[in-house]
């Protein structure tokens, strides 16, 4: 149940982010539960929104993106975001499951993404605090800096979104994963 109020539609959202959630419903056909939830704060919403958006034009892969998310989601103990992110990898970014379990536990099979992975791992394990050596990895694997900013990036939306659900106990609407089961 969660600990803050889940609008059980568009119209019982606040008004500012009323449009919010319906961009959100046309671009995904359905407003899952974590839009509802940050809906309260429309800014948060907004922020949340307009980051993500601003990343998904960026130079890393879609699969690149939800190998992060599912990674950052393990670290985290985050269901609601390894639910949400490994329907999403398999169904558009086409991973399968080796590939999400590896994700989950900060690797990957392309040795490329891998070292993104491992990156984003580590700087969630490290609180940002990665050495110069781990900065380096990445850059010897192929990533740019404007890649390695990304990986920072999508490393702090993904937390954000983790921390959301965990501290309001978003309901999981999507098929259930525990972090527990890796």
């Amino acid at each position: 149940m969660p600990r803050i109020t889940l609008p059980g539609s568009i119209d019982a959202a606040p008004t500012a982010a009323q449009p919010l959630l319906e961009a959100v419903r046309k671009s995904l056909g359905s407003v899952p539960n974590l839009f509802r939830i940050t809906a309260n704060s429309p800014v948060a919403l907004e922020g949340y929104l307009g980051l993500s958006g601003a990343l998904a034009k960026g130079r890393l892969s879609p699969q690149t993106r939800e190998r992060i998310a599912l990674a950052v989601a393990q670290i985290n103990g985050c269901d609601y975001c390894l639910s949400a992110h490994s329907y999403l990898g398999r169904n558009l970014a086409k991973l399968d499951e080796a590939e999400i379990a590896a994700n989950r536990n900060g690797h990957s099979s392309d040795p490329k993404a891998d070292a993104a992975v491992q990156f984003a791992a580590q700087l969630v394990q490290k609180r940002g605090q990665v050495s110069e050596a781990e900065v380096s990895a990445v850059k010897l694997a192929g990533y740019g800096e404007a890649e390695i900013v990304e990986i920072v990036a999508h490393v702090a939306l993904n937390t954000l979104t983790n921390y959301l659900n965990e501290a309001l106990d978003t309901p999981i609407d999507f098929a259930v994963v525990s972090a527990e089961a890796a």
